[in-house]
């Protein structure tokens, strides 16, 4: 596939909404790779890292490796999250502690939009039952993920290579936040010591299994997205319909933890109506910032049917 470089900075871009994404205990960078239309791709690439490319190296060289690779695309996917979460997530981070309500409601109505974007591409029909089934399995199995009190905090090697594998998979599944996964099990905390204490060898050990994780459960993914695509489909948007649970704008807490700064803030919460919300429920911002959320979707899908067209024409 030739790109320009305008395709490069647009594929940037989108690594950069991933990145902060997935900053938020809740939001799936998945979920952003695939509204944006680069996840099929995204996972076809991971699967394609394997010790065939180090046999190819050897006898092809790096130019021709580096293209079998699908190297520039990864470099410039990797780059734009690497960039957010440098910068743009420390806005995301501020936004989630004094404006959480404005921040939920944006991504409300981005995987709102999300889930009727996947679910148009299904095709689905009455008789389909094998597919609302798939569906539902998968919105009952989200939803519950995000009802799981979480797990008491461990940091030994094993735990954080367990870790980097688990959340990694669940940060490239759409619906699934990989950062609210290592809340649950307990593992936020300690990563999160890890990278502002600069543990090398804490960091050494939950990037590897970041690393297994991610090239083990892409071969899993392309598989079912060769076989099983529709049915992947389906379960993926009851992945994004259960996580709507966690996304919900006005929530009240139950319990909280103690950040990396020392404050406390919410860890399990309860989803409520704006009308039983006690303080200001911001309803007119947050309806507002749920209809951008739907409308960037929107154009984004209208691009991406425009380009299509383009293509086969």
């Amino acid at each position: 596939m030739k790109r320009s470089p305008l395709d490069y900075l647009i594929i940037s871009l989108k690594g950069m909404a991933m990145g902060a994404a997935d900053v938020v205990p809740g939001v799936s960078g998945g979920t952003i790779a695939f509204i944006s239309g680069i996840y099929e791709e995204l996972i076809g690439t991971l699967n394609n890292i394997n010790f065939s490319l180090l046999k190819h190296l050897k006898t092809e060289g790096l130019k021709s490796t580096w293209k079998k690779a699908n190297g520039p695309f990864l470099l410039a996917l990797l780059s734009g999250v690497f960039v957010s979460i440098v910068s743009l997530a420390k806005g995301v981070e501020w936004f989630l502690e004094h404006h959480p309500i404005l921040l939920w409601s944006f991504f409300f109505g981005l995987v709102l939009a999300s889930i009727v974007y996947v679910g148009k591409q299904i095709k689905t029909t009455a008789k389909d039952f094998k597919l609302f089934l798939a569906m539902a399995i998968g919105a009952v199995v989200a939803y519950l993920i995000t009802t799981i009190n979480p797990s008491e905090t461990s940091d030994t090697n094993l735990f954080l290579f367990f870790a980097g594998a688990l959340a990694i998979c669940a940060m490239i599944l759409p619906g699934i936040s990989g950062s609210f996964i290592l809340v649950i099990i307990g593992a936020y905390s300690p990563v999160l010591e890890a990278l502002n204490t600069l543990n090398i060898k804490k960091i050494v050990l939950f990037g590897a299994g970041a690393v297994v994780g991610l090239l083990s459960f892409s071969k899993l993914l392309k598989w079912l997205f060769e076989k099983y695509h529709r049915l992947t489909l389906a379960v993926i948007t009851g992945f994004m319909i259960g996580s709507l649970n966690k996304i919900w704008p006005w929530k009240v807490a139950l319990t909280f933890r103690t950040n990396s700064k020392g404050v406390k803030v919410p860890l399990n919460e309860e989803s409520i109506s704006p009308f039983n919300f006690n303080g200001e429920p911001q309803l007119l911002q947050a309806i507002g910032l749920m209809v951008f959320g739907i409308l960037i979707i929107l154009i984004l899908e209208k691009i991406s049917t425009k380009k299509n067209t383009l293509e086969t024409t």
